[in-house]
């Protein structure tokens, strides 16, 4: 795209103020001055109700766009042209007004577990304290070692790494995706493999927000979009929304790409206690990504999942 072509020179990107967050919208950033040098590009941090609350359990807090919700209201009142958000934390149902310019390519979605002793999730010993602050991590965790003892335990990556080194746990799980992006590589990581442990929706990608009105800001974004990883979002997405679940109903799912065009989605809904679990999957092209989604989770529903989210009223819980 020719720069001529955009005539606003500036453009605000809303963000949370995490290391983490800020990280991701630097990359963004970077990528667009590389791709746009004549235009400015700044960065504006958002304080967001899951930052103000950051020692509450995420049950207690409640509410759709935990993470998302001031963001979009700066987008909304054209405080910031551009907003990036990690895909996972923004609600299946959108904002009217508001669209997913670009997903860019993503990065693993995997969860991983660290540990103070070698030898990953099957070594820990009876009755081993793991830190998490996902409902969805607790309930795959619990499915896989029902005798490990899991609690709640926010804050950002650095605060979880230094709590387990200080001996209060024995294992966290996290995403991969964040020890990535922040390039920390500790000791004593295991890559959890998805028959243990699917991801959250969306887990590993970044969502470009934009409004839908503003034609500039999707052309400057598109230069970022990978057709492959928002089709893989998009069918994730379209079964949480079949599920009618939010990031914190124990919901995990992967799509990826499956060659000769077609994309595969697994999937999975557990009670809190990890006793019932339900998985499904299914593959399709890779234009049917929505379809997928959707199928698969009414399939989901008829083998069992109807149940489990009806016993938690299906919490929106973000």
């Amino acid at each position: 795209m020719e720069e001529r072509t955009i005539s606003k020179r500036t453009f605000i990107i809303g963000t949370r103020g995490s290391k983490l967050a800020l990280t991701q919208t630097q990359w963004v950033v970077g990528e667009l001055r590389r791709r746009f040098p004549a235009i400015t590009f700044e960065i504006k941090t958002i304080t967001t109700k899951g930052d103000v609350h950051r020692d509450l359990p995420f049950a207690s807090v409640g509410g759709k766009g935990l993470f998302t919700k001031e963001i979009e209201n700066a987008l909304l009142a054209g405080e910031a042209a551009l907003a990036v958000h990690s895909m996972k934390d923004l609600p299946t149902e959108m904002h009217p007004d508001l669209d997913i310019g670009a997903v860019p390519e993503r990065e693993d979605p995997h969860d991983v577990l660290i540990s103070r002793a070698p030898g990953g999730l099957q070594a820990l010993p009876q009755g081993a304290k793991i830190g998490t602050s996902s409902l969805r991590r607790r309930a795959q965790l619990l499915a896989a070692r029902p005798d490990l003892e899991v609690q709640e335990f926010r804050g950002n990556l650095d605060t979880r790494l230094r709590k387990l080194a200080e001996g209060r746990l024995d294992a966290i799980v996290v995403a991969h995706a964040g020890l990535n992006r922040l390039h920390l590589a500790p000791q004593n990581l295991q890559v959890i493999p998805y028959n243990i442990m699917l991801p959250a929706v969306g887990q590993g990608a970044l969502a470009v927000e934009i409004r839908k009105g503003d034609a500039e800001a999707r052309r400057v974004v598109s230069a970022l979009d990978d057709a492959a990883t928002r089709r893989c979002v998009e069918a994730e997405r379209a079964l949480l929304a079949g599920l009618e679940g939010g990031c914190q109903v124990p919901i995990g799912a992967i799509a990826e790409p499956a060659g000769n065009g077609q994309i595969h989605l697994r999937a999975v809904v557990c009670s809190l206690d990890g006793r019932t679990v339900v998985r499904g999957e299914m593959r399709g092209a890779v234009d049917d990504a929505t379809r997928i989604g959707a199928e698969l989770a009414r399939r989901l529903l008829a083998d069992g999942a109807e149940k489990i989210l009806a016993s938690l009223g299906r919490r929106q819980i973000e």
